[in-house]
């Protein structure tokens, strides 16, 4: 989109002769009138988009400035006046009759006579020193009219000598660097300096968050200390992180050129600049400089008839429409009051009604905030499932503030008649601290609170439910403070205390992993102080690997091999394998330990088993990449101890902690009649599930506890998988206003929305000697940005998406009909679609409209992710013998 106005800025700087060499800016001669010409356009399109490509408009008119005033004892203290006139507004692109929306009409038809009329009407600005004093216009001219004018008024900002200062201009507060050469000054704004009034926002992780790339030049030629022309170009370019492709570009241009210098009126008479004014036309009023906010001359789209199609039941969750619609409600609620948002929770369908609430809460508004806990009733036993999405979508959010953490605090100190939703408001809470955080809240005063409550959390308390919540809550949180409480519990008596701990203790950055921490976790693994399961040791083992091991410490590692229990052994070997055929940090210091052939030899390195532990590449882009690991611990006797699924995305040198999903089991010996592990023989059978997703970590669920529990469900293979997570999630959440040097406005929108479900099993067969766990992942993401140049009198954009749906299927499959027990590991990707598009569009008020609209479809090929080669010749055998 392009945009000219013909009273535009940059140049009108150059309507003073700089006949003094001491001047600190422009400077006009007494009863001279400066006539120029003007145009400004702007131009929105694809990053790699052509001019002849875009949609946008130009804007021209010529601009007649002459001295109204001046202090005597100041040359550079001017009063200006300014006129526009011969306005044309017209496409910036060369099109055919049928696609020109502005061929035919005239500037009075677009702008209507009463804007026209204002645009016309003379203005005053107060230059002081080279910089923008005061800005005078007629306080009821539409804010468009005003904005373009203050596009001009900030452009007659200029300087004669090199330098950096800090300007106030249409733009905000902004630094800007002035370089003087022979015959020419150039002006560089940093516009990431800005400060303006409107602020957006923009989701907290990086990987799935949105990046821009702005400049600003103006270029000022001169002749004979004069400026005889002014060109001026800003560029925006926004971008999704993740996918680079879907981008948009904002171009600026303005162009001022004299065209002639006449005889103008002679200077007023006056003692400053407010009396001067004040006598010349009352009506002036002194306003800033800085841009003021245009109402959209789009039509408002109604909440509610975006609702009721919107969202259907939870079975579609997998089908890419699901995140579209959540996406397009998330709009709307935005803009809706309490009491609509109310009507509209109350009037969802039961099916559409989990999904609503997703929307709402993902909307992040007072608003809606305020409409989900008078709609909640956490006393209810019936609305378990709704206060789990919206304690879910509270975790998710993209930019939480402190008055969300204390809605939870509220909660929590109320009547809450579940246990599970207790503790998932307590874990919810941790995850909200960690991104207030992250955004410098950690002084505030709810954060600090419910800093001190799940600090104090674990050691208030015996029950191990609890505590369990309070390090989950802590885990969420990555509150340096905990460290040491995480340390303290790595050495717990209690398995699953030691084992949140030390998987805690690997999402920190490596550099407060301090010695200390390292020799608890050390201790841990070589069992200098108790004996601990399997799962408990790797899991420290995991945390050593990935904590800037020392030399002695992999060298003890690796000596420990062929003492562990079995499978331990044959974990920490894969394990080993692992990290140096994908070159993780710690492959470096382990092939210098393993140049000792007393640590390195076939004695260790031939052990056998099941366990197993394996990395690999999802996906690899320009943009980014995506990897994954399997990890599986068996105990000696075959059964599943700890699988531990990880998906990780990288962008920019950021990551992402994108999918974990671990299941434990322990104390099912007794179905084999096998004897149990060392440090394990008084486990209650237990089986479970514990998921991780998108950096927050969720509360875990139960498949059985209990030897009743487990009689109850072993027998059959034919259960339905238990859900672990379902719903919409805000992933992409970008709101940018961008304010053009011309006066024209930028918004900028970028929404990523997933739609997950997120279930898993594990069954156990005596019939067929068979156990199988399964962890299925279903979802459709859908990423959408929106750029519009949208003023009172014309509107013009473009929307860039793409979307996506996959299904992501991990198998493990034991047969311990034989022995030793036969193991088969599947990671399936389905086939799936993605699709592109891309609509640009110019609109004006009377419904006339130019849509493009360019898109493609393709399907991806499904395959089966690739493990070690023993897990492939062990399939071989597990389904040969299914026949």
């Amino acid at each position: 989109m392009v945009l000219q106005v013909s009273v535009s800025s940059t140049c009108l700087i150059i309507l003073c002769r700089t006949s003094s060499a001491g001047a600190a800016g422009p400077r006009l001669n007494n009863d001279q009138l400066y006539k120029f010409s003007y145009t400004t356009e702007v131009l929105v399109d694809r990053a790699k988009g052509s001019k002849d490509g875009s949609v946008g408009y130009r804007i021209s008119s010529d601009v007649d400035v002459n001295l109204v005033w001046r202090d005597p004892s100041s040359k550079d203290d001017q009063l200006i006046q300014l006129v526009i006139s011969n306005v044309k507004i017209k496409s910036v692109a060369q099109r055919s009759a049928k696609k020109n929306i502005f061929l035919g009409a005239t500037t009075q038809s677009l702008l209507g006579e009463n804007k026209l009329a204002a645009l016309e009407r003379p203005f005053m600005v107060h230059l002081k020193n080279g910089k923008v004093s005061s800005f005078y216009c007629y306080k009821a001219e539409p804010a468009s009219i005003k904005n373009l004018k203050r596009g001009v008024a900030s452009l007659l900002q200029v300087q004669s000598r090199s330098g950096k200062v800090i300007e106030n201009d249409v733009s905000g507060r902004c630094t800007v660097e002035y370089k003087a050469a022979q015959g020419q000054v150039t002006r560089t704004k940093a516009l990431e300096t800005c400060k303006t009034a409107e602020t957006g926002f923009t989701t907290y992780i990086q990987v799935l968050g949105v990046s821009g790339d702005s400049s600003s030049v103006t270029v000022f030629t001169l002749e004979d200390g004069f400026i005889k022309s002014a060109t001026a170009k800003e560029t925006h370019i926004l971008a999704v992180n993740a996918r680079r492709t879907t981008a948009a570009k904002i171009v600026s241009r303005q162009n001022l050129t004299l065209v002639a210098i006449e005889t103008g009126p002679f200077e007023a008479a006056g003692k400053n600049v407010a009396s001067v004014v004040k006598s010349l036309d009352e009506k002036l009023y002194a306003v800033g400089v800085t841009a003021e906010k245009v109402k959209s001359q789009c039509k408002e789209i109604s909440i509610f008839s975006l609702s009721f199609p919107l969202l259907c039941s939870s079975h579609s969750l997998s089908k890419a429409i699901a995140p579209r619609r959540f996406l397009a409600l998330i709009q709307s609620i935005r803009k809706a009051s309490k009491d609509e948002i109310l009507q509209v929770l109350k009037s969802s369908t039961k099916t559409a009604l989990p999904q609503v609430v997703d929307a709402v809460t993902s909307s992040q508004t007072p608003a809606s905030l305020d409409a989900m806990l008078q709609f909640l009733n956490f006393a209810d036993p019936k609305g378990l499932v709704l206060q789990e999405r919206f304690l879910y979508a509270c975790g998710f959010s993209s930019h939480p503030n402190e008055r969300m953490l204390q809605a939870l605090v509220d909660i929590s100190k109320g009547k809450i008649v579940s246990n599970d939703i207790k503790e998932s408001v307590v874990i919810i809470m941790g995850a909200l601290v960690h991104k207030l955080c992250q955004k410098g809240g950690c002084e505030l005063p709810t954060v600090v609170e419910v800093k001190k409550m799940i600090l104090e959390g674990p050691d208030s308390t015996q029950v191990e439910s609890d505590v369990q919540m309070y390090l989950l809550a802590l885990k969420n949180s990555l509150l340096p403070e905990a460290i040491p409480l995480f340390s303290k519990y790595a050495e717990s008596e209690v398995g699953a205390y030691c084992t949140i701990s030390l998987t805690a203790l690997q999402r920190y950055d490596v550099a407060l992993i301090t010695d200390e921490v390292k020799q608890t976790v050390n201790r841990v693994y070589h069992q200098n102080r108790r004996v601990y399961e399997k799962n408990v040791r790797a899991a420290a083992a995991d945390v050593v690997f990935s904590s800037n091991p020392s030399y002695m410490e992999v060298k003890n590692m690796l000596l420990s091999i062929g003492n562990l229990p079995r499978e331990l052994n044959k974990y920490m070997l894969s394990k080993v394998n692992d990290i140096l055929h994908f070159e993780m940090p710690a492959s470096k210091i382990l092939r210098q330990a393993m140049k000792d052939m007393i640590s390195h030899n076939y004695d260790r390195f031939s052990k056998v088993g099941s366990s197993s532990a394996f990395s690999g590449f999802m996906a690899r882009t320009a943009d980014a990449t995506t990897t994954y690991s399997l990890d599986i611990l068996y105990s000696g006797s075959g059964v599943l101890r700890r699988s531990n699924m990880n998906i990780y995305a990288a962008s920019n040198g950021a990551m992402l902690h994108g999918l974990q999903v671990a299941i434990e089991a322990q104390g099912m010996e007794s179905l084999i009649a096998a004897k149990p592990d060392e440090g394990e023989e008084d486990l209650e059978s237990f089986a479970g599930m514990s998921a991780l997703l998108f950096d927050v970590q969720l509360r875990p669920v139960t498949f059985f506890k209990g030897y009743s529990d487990l009689m109850s469900k072993m027998f059959s293979m034919s259960g339905e998988p238990m859900n672990v997570v379902k719903g919409l999630i805000l992933l992409t959440d970008h709101s940018q206003v961008i304010q053009l040097q011309s006066g024209l406005k930028a918004n900028a929108e970028f929404q990523g929305g997933l739609a997950i479900d997120i279930s898993g099993g594990m069954e156990v067969s005596l019939w067929y000697r068979e156990s199988k766990t399964s962890v299925n992942n279903k979802g459709a993401m859908v990423v959408t940005g929106n750029v519009t140049v949208d003023m009172d009198f014309v509107r013009t954009g473009m929307e860039v998406s793409f979307e996506t749906e996959a299904s992501l299927d991990f198998i493990t499959t034991v047969q311990f009909s034989e022995y030793p027990f036969l193991v088969c590991m599947q990671m399936d990707k389905t086939t799936f679609p993605f699709s592109e598009s891309l609509t640009k569009y110019e609109s004006l008020p009377s419904g006339k409209r130019y849509v493009s609209r360019r898109g493609h479809k393709q399907l991806l090929p499904g395959s089966e992710f690739p493990l070690h080669q023993e897990n492939s010749n062990m399939c071989k055998r597990v389904f040969d013998s299914d026949w």
